[in-house]
């Protein structure tokens, strides 16, 4: 008996280390196969060129807005001032690096002519892209949980007209397609909203924020059953107990109820929110260069759409992962305490 039972450890370990095995075998035939599959295509992985899309060395011409001759270049710092004098004894000055510096003193410059080139380090469309898939997937989240929560306190309320306003608002942004939703936003309460404020010589709202509404509140939507349902979730007599004690029906809810329910909310939740992140991946449909729009560019004008697409792949696939692994760390904390 007690060699049976001290015998049982070493033969779990060994069948965890079996299937463990198992798995890294799988997963690295599944590697080799990709690899080997890529060998197969004709094509030519240019992955040395993908850091330009993050950030690239961009040239800014400096150019002459006159015609005339160069009268002087004065050294001043690592710049140089060039005076360029016209006809009509008109001068203009340009500071640019000296050592872009494409004129020399008594030249002739005509309008549009280069003057000096200066060199500066802009952000690439995929890091464009990116950030604003964080700010989009950021804002919506935070939006997407206060009407969610109003709205699934409001699907329980005794008032029938939250009630129902909130069913209503439910059903129809469930039952639509996001991307419907979208358009929607975009080209028709887009349009609405700008023309009237057009009319009022007001600055229309750009497309961004309609990207961020149509995301907040397909989110709110879905979050609104994540949350009604996690209350509903905590035994009655948690209330009844609490109002018994003398408590309001508010504090309660903000003390009792909301807390243990948000622990039970908190893995559905997440992943409602990591499916928007992957979501926000439809709003280059509205003109709005995200991540997905970003590389769809970067991939039409360099013709690299292994790389690219495999790197946009990743790019998501580490925002998701990271978001996955604040959540865990919400709950150990809240586990915790």
């Amino acid at each position: 008996m007690s060699g049976t039972s001290m015998r049982a450890p070493g033969r779990g370990r060994n069948y965890e280390i079996f299937w463990k095995t198992v798995f890294f075998i799988g997963l690295f035939t599944t590697m080799f196969g990709l690899y080997w599959a890529t060998q197969q295509v004709d094509y030519v992985w240019r992955w040395e060129r993908i850091p330009n899309y993050f950030y690239y060395e961009d040239e800014i011409n400096t150019t002459a807005t006159i015609e005339g001759n160069v009268t002087s270049i004065k050294q001043q710092g690592e710049n140089a001032i060039v005076t360029v004098t016209g006809e009509n004894h008109e001068s203009k000055q340009y500071e640019v690096p000296a050592s872009g510096l494409n004129v020399y003193e008594d030249d002739t410059v005509f309008v549009g002519d280069t003057i000096g080139v200066q060199k500066e380090w802009k952000p690439g469309v995929i890091l464009d892209g990116l950030f604003v898939t964080l700010k989009v997937s950021a804002i919506s989240i935070v939006f997407g949980i206060l009407l969610g929560l109003f709205t699934g306190l409001a699907r329980i309320s005794q008032n029938p007209a939250l009630k129902l306003s909130a069913i209503t608002y439910i059903e129809l942004i469930r039952g639509t397609p996001l991307l419907v939703q979208m358009f929607i936003w975009y080209f028709v309460l887009g349009t609405l909203v700008n023309n009237m404020l057009a009319k009022y010589d007001i600055s229309q709202i750009p497309p961004l924020w309609f990207g961020i509404a149509s995301l907040a509140i397909f989110a709110g939507a879905y979050v609104a059953e994540i949350v009604r349902a996690g209350i509903q979730s905590v035994h009655r007599g948690q209330m009844e107990a609490a109002r018994s004690l003398g408590m309001s029906k508010y504090y309660a809810m903000k003390h009792i109820i909301l807390p243990q329910a948000f622990r039970r909310i908190l893995p559905p939740l997440a992943g409602q929110f990591i499916s928007m992140i992957k979501d926000s991946s439809l709003l280059g449909v509205i003109a709005i260069r995200e991540l997905t729009k970003g590389t769809r560019e970067a991939v039409s004008t360099s013709l690299q759409p292994f790389e690219l697409w495999f790197l946009c792949a990743l790019l998501y696939l580490m925002l998701t992962f990271a978001f996955s692994m604040f959540v865990q760390y919400l709950e150990k904390k809240m586990v915790q305490r």
